[in-house]
């Protein structure tokens, strides 16, 4: 049974989604407020959360900006679901650490794919990972942690960066196109435009200064991870 917070302040939604996600043996916890999710988040543990992007106070925005800035809460999948529609708020919920987006109205079905999808991917780090850990100068990628630390401070990667800069880290020296990356760090399973992948790479060399270059852009191709000067 995995335990999922759903932070929406629909009364319609929220039934829609508590009832198929309990039908599904999940536990689901309704938040209505921005505050009110963050403040559970921090009481208890939960294995993903449905963020709506639009809340009374603090908003879907806000509440993943924080969620990716507090250790304790930056490997928690992070599913967006709004109303909004346009691929330029797609690559802004992807830019802010979330994981998948789903757009309302949304077909149950596909919802639920989605979150099985992004719970099995989590499990998956946890089964399949190496024990080993990665030291390159004072950066530790710590596989059974999923978390990144420069020196003594942990760097707040979300899953999929964290997965990105694990699987590139573990395969140096090799271009991989970006449909390919996304392919192996997600399953293929979020939402995929010409941008996804850029807007992740962004985001992981913007947390990791100043080690950002070992993440090469191969022009034409891809990216590669190059800890030859390291």
């Amino acid at each position: 049974m995995s335990r999922i917070l759903v932070i929406e302040d629909e009364p319609d939604i929220q039934t829609l989604m508590q009832f198929n996600l309990q039908r599904e043996g999940h536990q689901v916890t309704i938040m209505g407020s921005g505050d009110d999710g963050l403040h559970e988040l921090r009481r208890q543990p939960y294995d993903l959360v449905l963020l709506d992007l639009m809340l009374p106070d603090k908003d879907g925005i806000e509440v993943c900006r924080i969620m990716r800035a507090d250790a304790n809460l930056v490997s928690i999948p992070i599913i967006m679901v709004t109303a909004k529609s346009e691929e330029s708020d797609v690559v802004l919920g992807l830019g802010l650490g979330a994981d998948d987006y789903v757009i309302k109205p949304f077909r149950v079905k596909e919802l639920l794919a989605r979150v099985k999808v992004r719970l099995a991917r989590a499990q998956d780090v946890d089964a399949n990972a190496s024990k080993k850990r990665i030291h390159i100068g004072q950066l530790i990628i710590d596989p059974v942690r999923h978390a990144a630390v420069i020196g003594e401070e942990v760097v707040p990667l979300t899953l999929t960066e964290f997965k990105l800069l694990h699987f590139l880290a573990t395969h140096p020296g090799v271009a991989y196109g970006r449909y390919d990356l996304l392919d192996r760090v997600s399953g293929g399973d979020s939402v995929v435009t010409d941008r996804t992948l850029d807007v992740h790479v962004r985001n992981l060399r913007a947390k990791i200064k100043p080690y950002d270059q070992l993440i090469e852009t191969v022009r034409g191709v891809g990216y590669r991870f190059n800890d030859a000067t390291h």
